[in-house]
């Protein structure tokens, strides 16, 4: 544990932003998650709809850089993909 007051104080917000970091990636990946099993379940719109929030959710992330931008990218262009393949 640190001892000096700035040094606990610094630890004090990096948890803060650790768990706020957390929160953000776990529901990035749920959205995910649940996009690609509706789409294995063949419901195209349903998984249509949670794409979009997905976007919105890992542009956020990428651009508090919570996530690199070209995973981001990456999970984004696979997932309209197989939504388009799907169709």
């Amino acid at each position: 544990m640190p001892t000096k007051h700035a040094a606990i104080k610094d630890l004090r917000k990096t948890r803060k932003r650790a768990a706020r970091n957390l929160r953000l990636k776990t529901h990035a990946k749920q959205l995910l998650k649940k996009a690609e099993t509706l789409l294995k379940e063949g419901k195209v719109a349903e998984a249509k709809a949670v794409a979009h929030t997905f976007q919105q959710i890992a542009d956020k992330a990428a651009k508090q850089r919570v996530m690199t931008r070209n995973a981001i990218n990456r999970k984004k262009s696979s997932l309209m993909r197989a939504i388009a393949k799907a169709k």
